[in-house]
């Protein structure tokens, strides 16, 4: 008998039909990515920038009072912490009694202006009645002198006159010297004073000095913002320019944003740019290019890299980019410093 031919197997048509979708699928997804990075420059090594602004003791005292709380939010100009001001405010009386002291030497001062003043004005007024005597007795000497010759006054009568002239001219010297001693005595007084007012200038400034230290001694919050990082309690001691806490200021968050310096070409000032926030996912934020930093990341780092050592390995440099973001405030809020986003600049439209 004839052997029976076995049925031919049908060719397996899905695998080339999988194998067709899945280039279709990967040739539509590197048309997509290509006319997306034609368009974009993304990175994700960025985060959630913010002014910061360290609250700083400006003196040194015991923490009396304490009026916010950790992470609580406050507003600018708002009391937060209190030193025991009582060694301030002493020093301050004691400024404040030196210049009383020294503003009373102010008056003594006027005072001896006026009686020097006076004593001048007694001194000029003796200097023009000496002046009138040595002119009268230099009249009756001219006059003698011609009435002795021709005998008709004595020689006795004529050396009185003589005599009377010489007394006049030395009393009209002495009071021109009193004059001009009393009118020295003016300029003497009046340096006095002169001193004594730079001196009360100088206890006044010490004064300010004492209320602007006893002001310090109240802590008020520099801006708006979220108090964080609180490093006191009631009765320590704090120093000068020691740090107290740090206020994370409202609505001044932005984007800084690590490009690397390959992609700085196409990258301006003014460009739209597209922001996901990792810790909300949803959301869909927006920002504009705002500026670039002066250099690299690595410059300012602690230990910047010394390319000149001899072991040189090229490594791709990123350069900050600040982007401020355009959304409500109250998103805004919600935004932390510190938080990592990734972002997408659109250089082409």
């Amino acid at each position: 008998m004839a052997q029976e031919q076995e049925p031919k197997k049908k060719p397996n048509r899905v695998l080339p039909i999988v194998l067709g979708i899945i280039l279709l699928g990967g040739i539509a997804f590197g048309i997509k990515e290509y006319i997306y990075y034609g368009k974009h420059i993304d990175t994700d090594d960025a985060q959630i920038d913010g002014d910061i602004s360290p609250v700083v003791a400006r003196v040194g005292g015991y923490v009396d009072s304490i009026f916010f709380e950790e992470n609580g939010h406050v507003n600018k100009g708002q009391v937060l912490v209190k030193l025991d001001d009582r060694d301030y405010k002493v020093k301050l009386e004691q400024a404040l009694s030196a210049k009383q002291s020294a503003s009373a030497g102010i008056g003594v001062g006027q005072s001896q202006i006026s009686n020097t003043a006076a004593n001048a004005s007694s001194a000029r007024a003796q200097v023009e009645s000496a002046q009138a005597k040595l002119e009268q007795a230099n009249k009756d000497y001219a006059r003698y002198a011609n009435l002795v010759k021709d005998g008709s006054v004595t020689q006795q009568q004529f050396d009185q006159v003589k005599a009377n002239r010489d007394v006049a001219e030395a009393t009209y010297r002495a009071a021109q010297d009193q004059y001009k001693a009393a009118l020295e005595q003016i300029g003497v007084s009046r340096n006095q004073l002169s001193v004594t007012n730079v001196g009360v200038t100088q206890k006044q400034a010490d004064v300010d000095y004492a209320k602007l230290q006893l002001s310090y001694t109240t802590i008020t919050a520099p801006a708006s913002g979220i108090a964080s990082k609180k490093n006191i309690q009631i009765g320590q001691l704090v120093q000068p320019g020691q740090t107290l806490f740090s206020v994370v200021n409202d609505n001044s968050v932005f984007v800084t944003a690590n490009f690397k310096e390959t992609q700085l070409a196409n990258l301006k000032d003014g460009q739209k740019v597209e922001i996901d926030v990792d810790a909300f996912p949803k959301w869909k934020l927006h920002g504009v290019v705002y500026n670039f930093s002066g250099a690299t990341g690595a410059k300012f780092s602690l230990l910047p890299p010394d390319n000149a050592t001899g072991n040189f390995v090229k490594v791709v440099q990123r350069v900050p980019v600040k982007i401020k973001i355009n959304t409500a405030a109250d998103t805004l809020a919600r935004l932390r410093p510190g938080m990592s986003v990734s972002v997408s600049v659109i250089y082409k439209d």
